[in-house]
């Protein structure tokens, strides 16, 4: 799967990664899709829904003379302790070199080795290599040995 920048909400996480977006059964469209109105967890991120955000039509939230606003500060931390992902670490490479230099970095650090395809930063696991332990898996959004 090739990473477009669709797929990198405005809070730095990428949906490509996210087991919503992963998974087969109502999957979710990722946070830029036309369609995420409909999504009810979409309606209720208020990271998306931020008016200032929405106000000044900014791709992403370090455009923001707030950022990182204590919304972001805690996904991020949510994030880095249990997902092996940085939002912050996210937007400020972004901001940095481009998201095209993160698209591909994003790429290359979450490629399984096995098929090709993304790894999940909720659990570690390829949806597709992995399919057989995710479903025996109890704890779904954990990384093994957490």
């Amino acid at each position: 799967m090739l990473l477009t920048k669709k797929l990198i909400a405005p809070c730095g996480m990428n949906c490509a990664l996210c087991a919503a977006y992963l998974r087969e059964k109502k999957k979710c469209p990722g946070c830029r899709d036309d369609d995420t109105d409909k999504n009810k967890s979409c309606r209720r991120c208020r990271i998306k829904n931020c008016l200032q955000l929405k106000k000044n039509r900014w791709q992403y939230c370090y455009r923001c003379g707030a950022f990182p606003c204590d919304k972001i500060k805690h996904i991020d931390q949510r994030y880095r302790a249990h997902y092996h992902m940085s939002m912050v670490a996210n937007l400020a490479y972004t901001k940095k070199r481009g998201i095209k230099a993160f698209l591909a970095d994003q790429q290359k650090k979450w490629q399984c080795r096995k098929c090709g395809g993304l790894i999940c930063c909720h659990n570690g696991l390829c949806f597709h290599c992995d399919a057989k332990k995710l479903k025996a898996k109890k704890r779904k959004y954990r990384w093994e040995g957490e």
